[in-house]
C-alpha cells in the first residue's frame, strides 16, 4: 500500500489532504463497505472527508484527524489481507484502541502468552474475540496472566462476556477441565413469585445471559453436550458451597447482589488448577435495604493482595449501542452520591 501526503498549492484555500492507495481493487471494495458505509462511520466519528478515486481513498481534514484516519483504514486493509472480515465491531475498534496494538496477534497456540506489543485475541470454537477498548484489552491480559480477577464496571461494557471468552478458550486449549459459571438468584426490583417446573426450570431464567455468551462460543450441539457431562455448569450461587473448584474456570457474574458472607464462601471454592473471576456493576444492586454487597467488601479487602487484578470500565468502553452510554452517562450525572 503506498502512501503519499498532498498539500494544497501556494495561495488556494483547498485542504490538505492524504492519499492512501490500495493495490487489490477487490479487498479495497470490503474496506468501504456496502455503499460506502465503512467509510461513512470513519468519517463521522473523525471529523473526515473519505472520497474514493479509483483504487484510492482521499482523506481530507484537519492534520491529525488525517493521520487517524489513515491508521484505521490501513489497520482494517491489513485484517482484510489475512482473510478476515471487516464488521461495524472491528471498525469501532479500531477507532477507539487508538494505535495501542501492533504486532500480527496471539494465535491458537500462545493464548496464555503476555500479548506485549501484540494484539490480544481470544479464540473460541465459533468466533475469534477481540477486545474494542484499552479498558477491555488489559482485562483480558489479567484473566490470562492471574488467578483471580475482578471486572467492575456499568452494563454493556463485555465484563461477563470477555470472561467466558476467555474460558471458553482456557477449556478448548486444555488449561482447564471444565467451565463453571455462577449468578446470585436476586430478582432484579420485582417479584416474579413461584416459578414452575423442577430446579433447573426455575432458575434458568436468571442464568439465561450466560447460556447466551456461551451459544456465541461454542457451537449448540456441543454445548448441550458438555452440559450434559458437567464439563460446563452454569448454577446458582447458593449452589456453590461446600464444593472445592480445582483445575476449573469459575466466573461468577452480577458480584454486585452477593452477600459478604456469600462473597467469601465463592471466594474460598478456589481449588488447585482453577481460575475465578467476579464481574459486577456498582451501580445495579438488587439486595435488600441495608444488605451490604459483598463485591464492595471484596473490593476493599483484597486490593493489597498480589496476583489478584481489579479492572475498572466506565460509560466509554460501552460497546452495545451507542445510547447506553449516553443513558448511563445520564444516570451518572443525576446520581448525587458522584
Amino acid at each position: 500500500m503506498a502512501i503519499s501526503a498532498l498539500t494544497p498549492e501556494t495561495g488556494t484555500d483547498a485542504p490538505a489532504e492524504v492519499l492512501l492507495e490500495f493495490p487489490d481493487n477487490r479487498l479495497l471494495i470490503d474496506l468501504c463497505g456496502e455503499y460506502d458505509r465503512n467509510l461513512a462511520e470513519i468519517e463521522r466519528q473523525l471529523g473526515v472527508q473519505i472520497p474514493r478515486r479509483g483504487n484510492q481513498l482521499a482523506i481530507i481534514g484537519e492534520e491529525a484527524a488525517r493521520t487517524r484516519a489513515a491508521e484505521v483504514l490501513n489497520a482494517l486493509y491489513v485484517r482484510l489481507e489475512s482473510g478476515r472480515e471487516v464488521t461495524a465491531g472491528d471498525i469501532d475498534r479500531e477507532l477507539r484502541m487508538g494505535g495501542s496494538e501492533t504486532g500480527t496477534g496471539a494465535r491458537a497456540g500462545d493464548q496464555l502468552e503476555m500479548f506485549k506489543g501484540g494484539k490480544v485475541e481470544i479464540k473460541t470454537r465459533k468466533k475469534l474475540v477481540e477486545p474494542r477498548t484499552d479498558a477491555q484489552r488489559a482485562y483480558v491480559q489479567n484473566l490470562f496472566e492471574n488467578e483471580l480477577a475482578f471486572g467492575i464496571g456499568p452494563a454493556g461494557t463485555g465484563k461477563t462476556y470477555l470472561a467466558v471468552a476467555v474460558g471458553v478458550s482456557m477449556f478448548i486449549g486444555g488449561h482447564v477441565d471444565r467451565i463453571i459459571l455462577s449468578r446470585p438468584a436476586v430478582e432484579a426490583g420485582e417479584r416474579l413469585g413461584f416459578l414452575p417446573g423442577d430446579m433447573k426450570d426455575k432458575v434458568d431464567p436468571y442464568m439465561q445471559p450466560l447460556y447466551d455468551a456461551l451459544n456465541d462460543f461454542l457451537p449448540g450441539k456441543q454445548l448441550a453436550k458438555l452440559i450434559e457431562e458437567k464439563r460446563i455448569e452454569i448454577a446458582p450461587l447458593a449452589f456453590m458451597r461446600g464444593r472445592t473448584l480445582a483445575n476449573a474456570f469459575v466466573v461468577l457474574d452480577e458480584a454486585q447482589n452477593a452477600t459478604t458472607m456469600q462473597m467469601k464462601m465463592f471466594l474460598t471454592r478456589l481449588g488447585e488448577g482453577s481460575r475465578m473471576v467476579i464481574t459486577g456493576d456498582r451501580s445495579q444492586i438488587d439486595l435488600p435495604r441495608g444488605v451490604p454487597s459483598g463485591l464492595a467488601d471484596a473490593e476493599r479487602l483484597l486490593k493489597s493482595i498480589p496476583k489478584i487484578s481489579f479492572n475498572y470500565f466506565t460509560s466509554k468502553d460501552v460497546v452495545r449501542h451507542p445510547l447506553v452510554a449516553a443513558i448511563i452517562e445520564a444516570y451518572e450525572a443525576d446520581d448525587p452520591s458522584k
